[in-house]
């Protein structure tokens, strides 16, 4: 299994604490956004009186609710074609395991959310990378280099819709032509949705399963970690209109017996979040990340992509080895007792040598905070030798 590389430097992180040093973490995607006080408040006044499993395939009364709330967004689902899974990262898992045999093939454009290499050796899959660049903004390459790869072991398209770890948001155009490629080739298309509030600039977000004529071959990702800054509660989902796959990964979900009780109860509690939350989230997001990129680009040698979605970016740094600049700046490098953690971008590849010389920015700071952190690793930049 390979290590995160959004966690792999929590040691130094630590050691650095018990220095005394303030660290900002720029590595981590963990809104500093309140959670909802409804779904807090659902789980203090709950009248349970045993703690008991839920349904495998989540409680119908949750499910129910999301169909509903989906149906606001122009996706027409019922309770039947969504499972309730631990996070969405247990639907990814459920999702490989439920469509893919030991030594299938997935594409996925590259740089990807990190935890996709985990889920794949997890499965026993091999991923094929289909490489963006920064200097593109990391825009979907050409739809002929898709093609190109496709095998006969080759079983689906993965994308991450707005992305992790670039922020890149799709465009409708773009859907419809994986929507063309998967039916092309009866392939199934894979979309981490989790971001889909964080659409910027008046861009707007389309999922996969708005896409007609794809049914059978569309499964949707979803989570409330980010869209409620409830990354601890631990629940999403996994939908689909195919029979077929809801049958098979009821079985994946009936293997770990249940989704969280009282977390259930929060992320049904949180689907009556009002609009205004979202709408205050998503202003104070595009202001970060106006702060972020302006900052950025006032450090020579940099080359920054502009993030359209999610709350993070990819930066390109005039170094050898991020692994290594990362780790030295929480063991070795402060001003006035602070310093920054950010994580290595080659974990977010699987072409190997591939952003040795990159970081991922989370921007869920406040403004101020962003301002320091960028001019710490300005000043860091400074004095670093590889």
């Amino acid at each position: 299994m390979p290590q995160s590389p959004i966690r792999k430097l929590v040691p130094f992180a630590e050691a650095a604490y018990k220095q005394g040093k303030t660290v900002y973490h720029l590595n981590i995607g963990q809104p500093d956004i309140k959670t909802p006080d409804i779904a807090l408040d659902a789980v203090k006044v709950h009248s349970l009186d045993i703690l008991a499993y839920t349904r495998s395939e989540g409680s119908d009364e949750y499910r129910t609710k999301i169909a509903n709330y989906y149906s606001q967004h122009d996706i027409h689902v019922t309770k039947k074609d969504i499972i309730v899974t631990t996070g969405g990262s247990e639907a990814l898992l459920f999702a490989f395991g439920t469509i893919m045999d030991t030594d299938d093939e997935i594409i996925i454009p590259e740089p990807f959310y990190a935890n996709y290499n985990g889920f794949s050796t997890a499965s026993g899959v091999n991923i094929v990378p289909v490489i963006s660049k920064i200097e593109d903004n990391f825009a979907l390459p050409p739809i002929e280099e898709f093609e190109k790869l496709i095998t006969p072991k080759t079983k689906a398209i993965l994308i991450c819709n707005p992305g992790n770890p670039t922020g890149y948001l799709y465009s409708k155009e773009e859907i419809k032509k994986l929507a063309g490629i998967v039916k092309k080739h009866n392939l199934f298309l894979i979309s981490d949705e989790v971001y889909r509030e964080f659409a910027y600039d008046g861009a707007k977000h389309y999922s996969i399963m708005q896409e007609e004529g794809i049914a059978d071959n569309a499964i949707m990702i979803d989570s409330v970690s980010k869209r409620y800054s409830m990354c601890g509660a631990r629940i999403g989902c996994l939908v689909s209109k195919n029979k077929e796959v809801i049958s098979t990964t009821l079985k994946f979900a009936q293997a770990r017996l249940s989704p969280p009780t009282l977390a259930q109860i929060a992320s049904e509690a949180a689907l009556e979040t009002p609009q205004s939350y979202f709408d205050n989230v998503i202003d104070e997001y595009v202001g970060r990340r106006n702060t972020l990129i302006s900052e950025l680009e006032k450090i020579d040698g940099i080359k920054v992509a502009k993030p359209k979605g999610a709350f993070y970016c990819i930066v390109e740094l005039p170094i050898k080895n991020a692994d290594h600049f990362a780790q030295w700046l929480l063991e070795s490098f402060d001003i006035d007792g602070e310093t920054i953690m950010v994580a290595p971008a080659a974990g977010f590849y699987s072409t190997p040598g591939v952003g040795l010389n990159q970081i991922r920015i989370a921007y869920v700071l406040n403004n101020e905070s962003l301002v320091k952190a960028v001019n710490i690793l300005r000043e860091a930049l400074k004095i670093y030798k590889d």
